[in-house]
């Protein structure tokens, strides 16, 4: 690899590392800080990470104490890095945004299904392209399908589409949660269009 070839690859890191961690700061925000509710079936929580999930990365002190460093390093590598979201980055940075916070609320699989179904509900019954399997797993298949949305629609129309059909799934998931509707005020509000559709707009990315 040239020099040249070296440097560019070094920008397009840097410049994914700089949105994933932006994405994570947004997930801060809506988190907060320490919650112990006990009608939350997650326990105790901070900075949005679960107690069993502090726990299988090897935490043992008080979950008030867990640190933001390992809080961070937590989401990076079970629901940025584990579903494949970070490739996302690449394509549209206010999608994986989308994708990535729903994940960390709801569960990185549920939200690739997610994803996966918005796709295939855009293609306009395979006219604009083959439609991808709903596996929950975010791959090669499903990116091919993002940027064939792009190419038809446009880079920002893409982003837009996507985005608010992840919210209608989102919000009829928790309409579904009967039994935990005490949170309904909270979810809707913080987590539904919490992804500025004017991101879309903002972005400069090559397909």
């Amino acid at each position: 690899m040239s020099d040249a070839q070296t440097n560019n690859t070094a920008k397009v890191v840097g410049g994914v590392s700089a949105a994933v961690l932006a994405i994570i700061a947004a997930v801060f925000n809506i988190e907060g800080g320490f919650v112990n509710n006990p009608q939350d079936p997650g326990g105790a929580t901070n900075h949005g990470i679960t107690v069993a999930v502090a726990k299988k990365h090897g935490y043992v002190g008080k979950m008030s104490d867990l640190p933001k460093e390992m809080a961070q390093g937590i989401y990076f590598k079970d629901y940025v890095k584990a579903p494949n979201f970070e490739q996302l980055v690449y394509l549209s940075p206010a999608v994986a945004e989308e994708v990535i916070d729903t994940g960390v609320n709801v569960g990185p699989g549920q939200s690739s299904l997610w994803f996966q179904r918005s796709l295939n509900a855009l293609n306009r019954g395979g006219k604009d392209y083959p439609p991808i399997k709903v596996d929950g797993k975010v791959g090669a298949q499903s990116f091919a399908a993002y940027k064939a949305l792009q190419r038809v629609r446009g880079n920002e129309k893409a982003c837009s589409l996507v985005i608010k059909l992840m919210d209608v799934q989102q919000g009829m998931h928790y309409m579904s949660l009967t039994k935990l509707n005490t949170f309904m005020v909270g979810w809707v509000d913080h987590r539904i269009g919490n992804v500025p559709l004017s991101k879309c707009a903002k972005e400069k990315v090559s397909t």
